[in-house]
């Protein structure tokens, strides 16, 4: 049975304005790494205990006061006079949802969590004019516990900004502080393309949607198809992973090569086949000059690390882990900076208008016999304190893309990972099996 959760506030919110932040209405017209990124709402729910959940009004006092010095997140989408998509920083606000469930939060996590989380926060839809680009909605408890759920446009920023974002939130909120940290906002001033442009990869298949570009082979699929599982991996677990490898390497790196390998394997793909991983690589410090890393937007490219099936579950892991790396290792200045002048020459042809559409995954899409992956290890979530300590849960939604999986530190337990997969229902079951299994 569904848990009851009742409405009580909807309004669009507009934020306080920031004392260094001049007022008025400017575009600001779109990224090449803006235009790669997924266009879509990605939502994020996190709650919290009755001793740690903040008041409600701290928590809006809080969100307003941070998005002042965010001011693409209270900016709508537009098309400037170029035909470009920009974003017009008007300060037209934020949306804000307040809500009750007449439950008590440990009862609304045991029970159904799935259909839960999904009433958690707003859907945002990106076909909607004046569609607010961060959207938050509080959700308190019997108990006293909260959930905060959010759902901001990727075209906006990415993890590593969001991130970001949710401290100076967080600290806003703790702190009752207008002292925040504040992000680098100027999209012009990272990654400046060459004079003139010259682009030396082939951008257009691979970033986007050209002729050969591989996404056009992926199938979509039924929701009912697609199954979400979660995976814990201790600190133990881990530990023991990396001392199999033998060798120095991130606790990324060995996490992704154990999955990797067990998820192809529970697919069962032929021997000869090749599977490869879409890897989300952060820009910020591989470019040169490298971007500030409160760099507030997307600065993210794709590595693609590819195995024949056949070699892939027969490698060490130390093996598995060089294909990674060697992949990850060709994201680097070179690569960045023809990302960038690719996008001046699509810029100067007018293919800003319809020509470039992101290779990004879309809704259904199925990746088998590939995967993508995101790393949220190095963000500050699992710590997030709006007053009274971190989160007790992080609560992803269901992913609706099979294929796409990510790790983010545990709320619950220190040094703990967590791993959140989608998969072909058909692959469920066998990947249950061999999920722990380092064979």
């Amino acid at each position: 049975m569904a848990v009851p959760v009742q409405v009580t506030r909807r309004a669009i919110l507009r934020p306080r304005p920031a004392s260094d932040r001049a007022s008025g209405r400017r575009t600001v017209p779109l990224t090449a790494f803006d235009r790669a990124s997924t266009d879509n709402y990605i939502p994020l729910v996190f709650s919290w205990t009755a001793q740690a959940a903040p008041a409600n009004d701290a928590v809006v006092d809080g969100l307003l006061t941070t998005v002042a010095r965010f001011p693409h997140l209270a900016g709508r989408m537009c098309v400037d006079g170029r035909g470009r998509r920009c974003f017009l920083l008007n300060d037209a606000g934020v949306l804000v949802v307040e809500a009750t469930a007449a439950v008590d939060l440990a009862d609304a996590l045991a029970h159904d969590v799935s259909k839960h989380i999904e009433q958690l926060y707003p859907k945002g839809d990106k076909e909607r004019a004046d569609e607010p680009l961060l959207q938050a909605q509080i959700t308190r408890y019997r108990c006293g516990g909260l959930a905060i759920g959010t759902a901001s446009n990727h075209v906006v920023a990415d993890g590593q900004s969001m991130s970001f974002f949710f401290t100076a939130w967080a600290t806003a909120v703790r702190t009752g502080s207008t002292v925040l940290p504040s992000p680098f906002t100027d999209r012009t001033a990272i990654a400046v393309p060459r004079s003139p442009p010259a682009p030396t990869f082939d951008h257009r298949n691979i970033e986007f949607m050209g002729e050969l570009s591989r996404r056009r082979s992926y199938p979509v699929v039924p929701q009912d198809r697609i199954g979400n599982l979660s995976v814990h991996f201790t600190e133990e677990f881990v530990a023991g992973l990396k001392a199999r490898v033998g060798m120095r390497c991130s606790t990324f790196q060995c996490l992704l090569a154990h999955t990797w390998k067990k998820v192809t394997a529970a697919r069962d793909l032929a021997p000869d086949e090749f599977t490869q991983i879409r890897v989300a690589v952060n820009c910020r410090p591989r470019a040169n000059p490298p971007a500030p890393m409160e760099y507030f937007g997307n600065m993210v490219l794709w590595a693609f690390p590819r195995m024949r099936v056949r070699e892939l579950l027969s490698a060490s892991y130390a093996t598995v882990i060089g294909v990674i790396r060697d992949a990850v290792s060709r994201v680097d200045a070179n690569y960045i900076q023809s990302f960038v002048d690719f996008g001046e020459v699509m810029e100067r042809r007018g293919g800003h208008r319809e020509d470039l559409v992101s290779a990004a995954a879309a809704l259904g899409m199925a990746f088998c016999p590939d995967l993508e992956v995101d790393s949220w290890l190095g963000f500050g979530f699992h710590a997030l304190d709006f007053g009274g300590g971190p989160p007790c849960a992080f609560l992803p939604p269901d992913l609706p893309i099979e294929g796409v999986m990510f790790f983010v530190r545990s709320c619950a337990i220190m040094g703990a990972v967590e791993f959140y997969v989608s998969l072909l229902q058909d692959h469920v079951d066998v990947f249950k099996q061999i999920w722990y299994s380092m064979e």
